[in-house]
């Protein structure tokens, strides 16, 4: 399954991607993340490998993040892995004008055992839990106050 999402966030290129990048922001736009836990590397950075542990009803699921592209301010990218699912997010940020960005967001998953019915039946879950996601950054990053 593959989709991708743009959002168009008011707020400068720079400011955009140094929220993005600072791993301190992320339970603003991610409120069920619990925790996250470096496995090697610098999270965020190449080749970094990061445990990250969601909430997800009454359940804690973990996730292995490895980032494979950081190509800050324009790309970065990474494949987070938890049972039954591979995911690979690729994100670019393009300056629209100097105080408006664009953020795409390409998705791709590969998916087996129940979680491959799921996205098999209901695809658009996974898609709206992304857009929400994007929302809630745009929020966020919206309401910071930049020079």
């Amino acid at each position: 399954m593959n989709y991708t999402l743009e959002i168009e966030i008011n707020a400068p290129i720079h400011k955009v991607v140094e929220l993005f990048d600072d791993r301190n922001n992320i339970h603003h736009w991610q409120p069920n993340l619990i925790r996250f836990e470096a496995i090697s590397g610098n999270p965020g950075e190449l080749g970094a490998e990061t445990k990250l542990i969601y909430k997800m009803g009454n359940k804690e699921v973990e996730m292995i993040e490895v980032i494979t592209v950081n190509q800050l301010p324009t790309k970065h990218s990474g494949v987070y892995e938890t049972s039954n699912v591979w995911n690979l997010v690729e994100n670019s940020f393009i300056e629209v004008d100097p105080i408006t960005t664009r953020w795409i967001c390409k998705n791709q998953f590969k998916c087996s055992g129940f979680v491959k019915l799921i996205a098999m039946l209901m695809p658009t879950v996974f898609k709206q839990q992304s857009i929400k996601y994007m929302q809630q950054f745009k929020v966020f990053a919206e309401a910071q106050t930049f020079p």
